[in-house]
């Protein structure tokens, strides 16, 4: 594969993510050391960030950013520093981690209404993180498994009309997927049936998920039932995993000398 094309890649992600060491960072310990007793040694931390053109000093203040919000602890281990996420952050990350890399084929059709006794008992912002998206000042729409108020009238269904599957849709980031899109469509034109060696997967496989929970985390997961057939979020969902699967998680030691 010619190294442009990874390059190409690279920029075109980096670009859309944005470079907030930090939040780059948790997107990699979320990827590459989420089981407990993980580490990423100094050497390794610091070829995937050179590869994403970061400065040193950059990585620096990131690692001392994330250990001071309690994120990753650092320690000795002879000359070698290694990195690792705390009990809380890999608790949360593990969480997290199961809507990210969810397969596509493992939402369920099914849904739920669930109309409120008033507008104000519960907010908006409540219901989202509970798993549903607002319709209407008191009725709001989600999985059939999301957890709806005690006080709200739930009442499952199947199909939904168009109307509502449009309506639903606009309040799914489609501009943010609609962006996303055509990258992760020319990664996989270019980079599919290519190599990649061990940095370079560990480098897509950070900005492919940095890029992808920047935007899926920040909506209710939703049934295919309830969205647009069209919808931009969903043929991202397939492109994510489909070049996940192709570009495993690497080796940490293949990645870089330690």
């Amino acid at each position: 594969m010619p190294p442009e094309t990874f390059d190409q890649t690279k920029t075109a992600l980096l670009a859309l993510g944005g470079q907030r060491v930090w939040s780059l960072m948790v997107s990699l310990f979320g990827d590459l050391a989420l089981t407990e007793g993980s580490t990423i040694d100094g050497p390794v931390l610091t070829a995937v960030m050179g590869t994403m053109d970061i400065r040193p000093e950059a990585v620096r203040v990131a690692l001392h950013r994330l250990r001071n919000d309690g994120w990753i602890v650092s320690h000795k281990h002879g000359r070698t520093r290694r990195h690792s996420l705390t009990k809380a952050s890999r608790a949360e990350t593990v969480k997290a981690s199961a809507h990210i890399f969810a397969a596509p084929a493992a939402q369920d059709s099914q849904w739920q209404l669930a109309l409120l006794d008033d507008a104000d008992t519960t907010s908006r912002e409540t219901m989202e993180k509970r798993g549903f998206a607002q319709l209407l000042p008191r009725v709001y729409l989600g999985a059939l498994g999301a957890q709806a108020p005690e006080n709200a009238l739930s009442l499952s269904g199947r199909s939904a009309p168009q109307w509502i599957r449009q309506q639903i849709g606009q309040q799914m980031l489609e501009v943010e997927y609609t962006t996303l899109l055509p990258i992760l469509e020319t990664a996989e034109k270019t980079l599919m049936a290519g190599h990649l060696d061990p940095l370079q997967t560990a480098v897509l496989r950070c900005l492919i998920v940095h890029n992808w929970r920047r935007i899926v985390l920040r909506h209710p997961a939703l049934p295919p039932a309830l969205l647009p057939d069209d919808w931009a979020g969903h043929r991202c969902h397939l492109r994510v995993i489909r070049l996940l699967n192709r570009f495993p998680r690497p080796p940490l030691i293949h990645i870089a000398p330690t």
